[in-house]
């Protein structure tokens, strides 16, 4: 599981139900959460994180910042069948900008 911040310029109420719906219709999520206020975006699920933000890009056409990642899985010893998603480790407090062609 990875918990991830990023940030996303929301101006107005309909940039906000662009993010909203970008994030209901991934089904890769469990949870999510807009500060709207703060501009910040966090999710919590089963996801490859950079996948999640270039799919908000091209659906939102935003520019996605990844603010922070946290990896959950290896709390959860149990279960062997997990693959891992970031071989590097976890990523702290660092700003990666994510830009499509």
């Amino acid at each position: 599981f990875f918990c991830m911040v990023m940030r996303i310029n929301i101006d107005c109420n309909g940039c906000y139900k662009k993010v909203r719906r970008a994030l209901l219709n991934m089904k890769e999520l469990q949870t999510h959460s807009i500060e709207k206020n703060h501009c910040r975006v966090s999710v919590f699920g089963r996801f490859i994180p950079q996948d999640v933000a270039i799919k908000i890009r091209k659906e939102t056409n935003r520019r996605v910042e990844i603010l922070d990642i946290q990896d959950f899985s290896t709390i959860d010893e149990d279960h062997h069948d997990q693959r891992p998603y970031i071989t590097s480790g976890t990523l702290h407090p660092t700003t990666t900008t994510l830009k499509l062609a």
